[in-house]
């Protein structure tokens, strides 16, 4: 079954399944492109907590229902004045953000506000050509948050940053590349085939290595002792090294789970 056709049914919610090592997360709002309602922004640190305790799992994908990633926040629910949407948000994408494996967003169509906040919190973005990115906040009066400010310069720097922040537009897969706001831009048809593949080359390597790798890359100084404790006890040398020179795909064993101190997804 495709990505995109993993959640047929009508009524919002985020639909999941686990295949290969490979979890895949679907936002599903049919009815609404797929747009975010509060009850959704509240399950999924949920289920990633879910799934990041689940040692078979070693790389998530997210993705949208149909031909759309995520049009944003559901509009009906920005009137609380109390701004209780705009912080589950946060709390979903800080979630996302920290989830201890791979992630990658599977992007089509529509990928704006709340959505561009959940695929810059992915480790990756793969996109369908034609998808349109859009950070719409200037739209609606309201104050992007200062975190999600952060990881969206640091993703494509302060001038596009500002650029999509100010004017709220939206941009194509040509600029989105560009910029690096995404990784790779696949023709109609193909992203769901590109994104097994390569989830399987994730899914195959050391967690070692992508687990430390991911803390180093997004700013952590203080582990590096801890890394390389873990290094020297798990064996994953030594098996990639034989299994080099034996001239087989290493198995490698160390998984996130079994290590204390491991990336926390917050609670």
């Amino acid at each position: 079954m495709d990505l995109g056709e993993r959640a047929a049914g009508a009524e919002p919610g985020l639909e999941h399944a686990v295949v290969d090592g490979v979890a895949t997360v679907v936002i599903s709002h049919p009815a609404k492109r797929n747009a975010m309602t509060a009850d959704m922004w509240r399950a999924l640190p949920v289920l990633l907590e879910e799934l990041a305790a689940d040692p078979g799992v070693r790389v998530l994908v997210l993705t949208g229902a149909g031909d759309t990633f995520c049009a944003g926040a559901d509009i009906s629910s920005l009137r609380d004045p109390a701004g209780r949407p705009q912080a589950l948000a946060v709390r979903a994408e800080e979630a996302l953000a920290a989830f201890p494996r791979p992630t990658l967003a599977a992007v089509r169509g529509y990928c704006v506000g709340g959505g561009s906040q959940l695929a810059a919190a992915c480790d990756l973005r793969f996109a369908e050509e034609g998808a349109s990115f859009g950070v719409t906040p200037a739209k609606l009066g309201i104050v992007y948050p200062s975190s999600s400010t952060r990881r969206l310069v640091a993703l494509v720097g302060p001038a596009t940053a500002k650029f999509l922040l100010f004017s709220g537009e939206l941009i194509g897969t040509p600029r989105a590349l560009r910029t690096g706001l995404v990784d790779e831009v696949l023709p109609v048809g193909a992203l769901d085939g590109r994104v097994r593949a390569f989830t399987r080359i994730l899914a195959s390597r050391s967690q070692l290595t992508q687990a430390a790798a991911k803390e180093f890359a997004d700013g952590r100084e203080d582990r590096d002792a801890y890394w390389s404790e873990q290094a020297r006890g798990s064996g994953e040398t030594a098996e990639g090294v034989a299994a080099f020179l034996e001239r087989r795909a290493p198995v490698f064993t160390w998984t996130t789970g079994s290590a204390d101190g491991a990336v926390p997804t917050p609670g």
